[in-house]
């Protein structure tokens, strides 16, 4: 049954908002994260293909443990919108936005009459009838979270247009997509996609729209923070545990070298 969406009320308040992009669809995964104390996570349909019954399970997962449940769709298409939001996702993240029209298209699909045109359907989302479905939809209109992607140079162009489209929760960076738009493919450090992002930031700012950081480089989370940004995306999760497996097998070998280098160094040797 679809419950307040906390990481969308927090995004109006103070505190840092921490989230990370699932590709490895596993629930158990999904669950691990959740009670790792992350805020919410983005379940991906852009480069992952789960199939419907694992998506139901990931947001499951998700729900278990309250860490709010996103979806990113593969664009702005309200098929696969409606179906991941009858499955229980709280929220979608659409990629590659770069007209008012296709946010306009995010947020009618997304929500029900007088604001959008979502089909109407019950089973989880209403507890199997636990809520009615006006109820229901009343509560969805209000709860689920529309956020978009501006990876393109057009969409940095309409980004003044974009945020204007009522019913735009959140802005979502995409430097590496962006930097190839620009013509600097995988370099989101350099200066024409640090500026682009300055301005998304800025104009999402002034229209009273929520900006999603992505820091890539030392520093850029403090620069963010004094900038009044709240939520960040920290990377993927495939990323973190390839690290973290990384560094746990070169502690060990750096263990066991020392050890042996104690032990050949010994009184014996």
């Amino acid at each position: 049954m679809l419950r307040p969406n906390r990481f969308k009320r927090a995004l109006r308040g103070d505190t840092p908002l921490f989230g990370l992009i699932n590709s490895v669809p596993a629930p158990l995964l999904v669950e691990m994260l959740g009670y790792a104390g992350y805020d919410f996570v983005i379940l991906d349909l852009e480069h992952v293909s789960p199939n419907p019954e694992t998506l139901e399970n990931l947001i499951r997962a998700a729900e278990c443990c309250d860490v709010t449940p996103l979806v990113r769709v593969p664009g702005a298409q309200p098929d696969v919108i409606l179906r991941v939001l009858d499955a229980g996702a709280q929220g979608i993240v659409v990629p590659h936005v770069c007209s008012a029209e296709e946010a306009r298209i995010a947020v009618r699909a997304s929500r029900y009459h007088p604001v959008g045109a979502r089909g109407i359907s019950g089973g989880r989302t209403t507890g199997f009838g636990t809520l009615s479905l006006p109820d229901y939809m009343a509560l969805a209109n209000t709860e689920i979270l529309v956020a978009v992607m501006i990876e393109d140079r057009e969409g940095v162009e309409a980004i003044d247009d974009i945020v204007a489209v009522e019913g735009v929760d959140l802005v979502i960076e995409g430097a590496i997509d962006l930097s190839q738009s620009f013509g600097v493919p995988c370099q989101p450090q350099h200066a024409d996609v640090l500026t682009a992002l300055d301005l998304i930031a800025e104009r999402s700012r002034v229209a009273g729209v929520p900006y999603c950081a992505v820091p890539r480089a030392d520093g850029q989370l403090g620069q963010w923070l004094r900038r009044g940004v709240r939520s960040f995306l920290v990377g993927d999760d495939r990323g973190v545990i390839f690290r973290a497996l990384k560094a746990h097998i070169a502690g060990l070998r750096e263990q066991a070298s020392s050890a042996r280098w104690s032990t050949l160094s010994g009184p014996d040797a």
